[in-house]
């Protein structure tokens, strides 16, 4: 089942984003207040996911802001009318509920808001992220190009920045 995050709900999404770091690396910047980083000033919306009782994933929806990678790709893909756009962010599924979906319906619903909001969802992710990099293929998602992004001292990451495909698509 997927519904909107509440407060109460913070503990448990830290608890499953840390398995998540710990088997996949992600975020690959540990926060040092996760709750926080869960729920940045731009946030828009969050939802969970949960199984048999238990929080097992998260998604957020942004707004777009100054040096957000995507949000720039689709502006000028669009030759600089792409219109507002919203980025999908927060993404994760604990390991013991997956292979049933429940990314995709996380995605589903936060692209759903961001259109509702007259939004174009984007997104960006790690290019070494061969697991999230999958699910956003199979679900359609536009690939708008890679940016190499300074995440601290000494650290460049590769992102690849993507655009939700036209509604029908995602049916």
């Amino acid at each position: 089942m997927v519904r909107g995050r509440r407060d109460g709900d913070l503990e448990d999404c830290v608890r499953a984003l840390a398995e998540v770091h710990r088997r996949d690396g992600y975020p690959v910047n540990w926060p040092a207040e996760p709750a926080a980083w869960l729920s940045p000033p731009s946030l828009l919306a969050a939802w969970v996911a949960e199984l048999d009782g238990r929080v097992v994933g998260h998604i957020g929806l942004c707004g777009s802001g100054p040096g957000d990678a995507a949000p720039a790709l689709w502006g000028s893909r669009q030759g600089g009318e792409g219109g507002a756009t919203a980025v999908v962010s927060r993404l994760f599924v604990a390991p013991v509920a997956r292979g049933q979906g429940i990314g995709a319906l996380l995605v589903r619903g936060a692209v759903q808001d961001a259109r509702g909001r007259a939004l174009q969802p984007v997104l960006d992710v790690v290019a070494s992220d061969a697991a999230a990099l999958a699910l956003y293929e199979r679900l359609g998602w536009e690939a708008l190009g890679t940016v190499e992004q300074r995440w601290g001292p000494g650290q460049t990451v590769a992102v690849r920045c993507f655009a939700a495909p036209p509604s029908a698509s995602l049916d």
